[in-house]
């Protein structure tokens, strides 16, 4: 079993847990805000993602920190299960963590999450445009479009939904063209 089978093995209950608590508080979709604020703000800060990681750096001054940073901007039930990260010594896994509840929550809602990659961001009408056909495509009720730009596709864009992938690009035409080119 590779390390990355054996961090998503220990991440799947704390996110389950997290998920259970948010229903029975009924503050599912408050604690799905609060995650992503705290994924974002762990993403723009590889100094914090460091401090955090430390294994040599004492629990109180990370509590102290998290305590800091996050008080007054998230619910108290998700800054407790942040402390009680750094109690376990598993606050290095918080936003494999957090993509697990991610996940199980848009399971939950019957969320779709479809993967973009584009060379140029799409305006709003044609976002929910996407939307709308990939409603239909998959049968949801509801999409959620993560977007992430990619020049290397030089033109069009891919779609992953789970296993299927749908690709109109510049660049996966040209290698179609060329696997064809190279058989024949």
């Amino acid at each position: 079993m590779n390390n990355q089978n054996i961090i998503e093995k220990v991440s799947v209950p704390y996110a389950e847990a997290l998920l259970e608590l948010a229903q029975t508080s009924n503050l599912l979709l408050e604690a799905g805000q609060d995650l992503l604020f705290i994924s974002d703000t762990l993403s723009n800060s590889k100094d914090l993602q460091t401090f955090l990681a430390n294994p040599l750096i004492n629990v109180l001054a990370k509590k102290n920190l998290l305590n800091e940073l996050f008080k007054s901007r998230i619910n108290n039930f998700i800054l407790n299960f942040l402390l009680v990260l750094v109690d376990r010594r598993r606050i290095s896994l918080l936003i494999i963590i957090i993509n697990k509840y991610l996940e199980l929550s848009y399971r939950l809602e019957s969320t779709t999450i479809a993967e973009l990659s584009t060379t140029v961001a799409l305006n709003e009408d044609q976002q929910n445009s996407l939307i709308q056909k990939i409603k239909v495509i998959t049968n949801s009720k509801n999409v959620k479009l993560v977007t992430n730009i990619d020049s290397n596709l030089i033109g069009g864009f891919i779609i992953k939904i789970g296993s299927k992938v749908i690709d109109a690009s510049l660049a996966g035409k040209l290698k179609k063209m060329s696997f064809y080119l190279n058989t024949n």
